[in-house]
């Protein structure tokens, strides 16, 4: 055991962890170099488009130091906040963390929510300065920050380069010395983290786990300790570039387990593993629900694919622990799932995912977030649709959830910042110059103002510099009110929304604007209305599609004219009455971009 080391790599997007988590695998021997690409652990495509990481990935190295040979497992983790549920899995299962900070930028937002997260767990962090090949690299400035921020001695930083390997080897080295090996007794009843799963069509689940204490046996008779079901360990082993079997895993180290588990429902990241007859005293702590920060409907294009799209969202949830659904139905769009997300970016991810990976076409509704409503009589009941929302002559008062944000920027850009969060309903908290150039400002603010465009609007009035990182505060009262569309007076659920009241007039106008623009005219008048309970606070008309009928009438008296023109109205009026006004589904999407 002692010859183990288990650590993660943590930083803010684009720091370079998957880059320089590349070098160390060279460095070690661990991929030859026909095998190395670019972020060789990132093995999604969308990953690779994109630049980012979206799964955590573990791997097992091994490096000889002083004719020692030692055993260190990596695990490379996600740097947007939206993934931050597997950052908190992977930091779990380790003792020590590599802190990644960009020379050229300096410490950033999630730089520093990574960094308490580590602190929690009382994890041994080395601070490193990456990208140090750069020209446009600050390495005394930068390290200033990391002194202040994390109080340790200059000498402990780290510096690196993940494109070029500089300084990689003394990496190893700090690793080897810095981290601890890891505790535990190896002859003790087994106690093991499962801290990620993944799906395979032929195998079934299979379970990524670190043990704590004891040891497993291949064939051995395992129990989930939060679900009570037993298994038999069919296969187990390390996580090398490739799964390599073992016989048996001890204490302190990283593997997986192949059980034969068919059901998404039956395995819980975050769960323990024990032995059947011989159970640990407790379960580890970490086992935590996702809390789920933005709800929106998914929905089948093709009504009968349902079924189809649940077998799916089942085993995305497997691949991806922090996605939560439950069925529901819709009058405009039929069956389909409520579904919760972590933020904007993973309900994008996980869309383009069932699109590419299962080859399901899918509908998204407007995204919201959940709330608590009191009705007249007492009852305090949660609201993640706005169709759940009680009549307004029965509602006693709305809760709606708030958070703490922390946005790291620019000088330059703190007037145009703060502008932006005033307009969402933020109120200025604390503001700090961690520089003279970079500020942090704290705002308190709802949820509900940051799931639409926030994030893409304050990266543009900060140019990209500003980065953003937050957590929820709890629910505060407040005065807010559902927006109905009506076209032709029948309500479209689908397009509904729960809005501050002083916001509703705009927003309603925007929307009927935008529906004027797509909804393509008919034989007949269209009226596109937001309503606010039986209030209409704005309408635009759709006007019919007329043809000349008066086009044979030249000369004459011109009550001929009128008496076809009457003709035509009243065909009008009847149309209207049973004519039906499809929504394009452009129409549905350019809601969820309007400003």
């Amino acid at each position: 055991m002692k010859h183990i080391r288990n650590f993660c790599i943590i930083a803010h997007i684009d720091h370079g962890k998957s880059t320089l988590a590349d070098r160390l695998l060279q460095k070690t021997g661990t991929v030859s170099e026909r095998d190395l690409k670019e972020q060789t652990l990132d093995d999604m495509d969308l990953e690779r488009e994109r630049g980012i990481t979206i799964k955590s990935h573990a791997i097992q190295m091994n490096y000889k130091q002083d004719g020692v040979d030692y055993v260190l497992n990596l695990i490379d983790t996600p740097g947007h906040v939206d993934f931050s549920y597997e950052v908190s899995r992977a930091i779990a299962a380790c003792e020590g963390a590599l802190l990644l900070v960009d020379a050229s930028q300096g410490i950033e937002a999630q730089t520093i929510s990574n960094l308490y997260l580590a602190m929690e767990h009382d994890l041994t962090i080395i601070p490193v300065l990456n990208k140090m090949d750069l020209p446009s690299a600050m390495p005394e400035e930068v390290k200033d920050e990391m002194v202040d921020l994390l109080g340790c001695d200059r000498e402990e930083i780290m510096g690196a380069s993940g494109k070029t390997g500089a300084g990689v080897d003394e990496l190893l080295s700090a690793i080897i010395d810095r981290i601890p090996a890891p505790k535990g007794d190896p002859e003790g009843p087994l106690q093991a983290l499962i801290f990620d799963s993944v799906f395979n069509p032929f195998r079934g689940v299979i379970a990524y786990f670190r043990i704590l204490n004891g040891t497993l046996r291949e064939r051995d008779n395992v129990k989930f300790y939060h679900t009570s079901k037993k298994y038999i360990a069919d296969e187990i082993g390390v996580l090398r570039m490739k799964p390599e079997k073992q016989k048996q895993i001890s204490a302190g180290n990283v593997g997986y387990m192949i059980c034969g588990i068919k059901q998404a429902k039956e395995i819980k990241v975050g769960d323990t593993i024990t032995h059947a007859e011989r159970q640990c005293e407790e379960a580890i702590d970490g086992f935590e629900n996702v809390k789920p920060m933005v709800f929106a409907g998914i929905f089948p294009v093709e009504t009968d694919e349902y079924e189809e799209l649940r077998d799916c969202m089942d085993k995305l949830q497997l691949n991806d622990a922090s996605l939560t659904f439950e069925p529901e139905s819709s009058a405009a769009l039929g069956f389909g799932f409520r579904c919760g997300f972590l933020g904007m970016l993973h309900m994008e991810i996980i869309q383009e995912r069932l699109e590419r990976e299962f080859d399901m076409t899918v509908i998204t509704t407007v995204p919201n977030v959940s709330y608590f409503a009191t009705t007249t009589d007492g009852v305090r009941k949660t609201v993640n649709n706005p169709s759940d929302f009680p009549d307004p002559s029965k509602l006693e008062s709305v809760e709606e959830p708030f958070i703490n944000a922390q946005i790291i920027t620019k000088g330059d850009f703190v007037g145009a910042v703060m502008g932006l969060c005033i307009e969402k309903r933020g109120v200025l908290k604390n503001q700090v110059y961690l520089t003279s150039e970079r500020v942090e400002l704290t705002f308190e603010m709802p949820l509900a103002e940051i799931v639409f465009d926030f994030y893409d609007r304050l990266k543009s009035i900060s140019r990209g510099y500003a980065s953003f990182d937050y957590h929820p505060t709890g629910y505060v009262q407040s005065n807010l009110v559902k927006l109905d569309i009506l076209l032709n007076g029948d309500q479209v659920d689908a397009l509904s929304a729960l809005i501050h009241k002083d916001n509703a007039f705009d927003l309603g106008k925007k929307i009927c604007l935008k529906l004027k623009e797509l909804i393509p005219r008919q034989q007949f008048e269209i009226a596109i209305q937001a309503a606010v309970g039986a209030r209409i606070v704005a309408r635009e008309t759709v006007k019919a599609l007329r043809k000349d009928v008066t086009a044979k009438c030249y000369g004459g008296d011109i009550s001929r004219k009128r008496k076809l023109l009457e003709k035509q109205k009243k065909g009008k009026k009847r149309m209207k009455q049973i004519g039906n006004v499809e929504i394009p589904q452009q129409a549905f999407l350019a809601v969820l971009k309007l400003d």
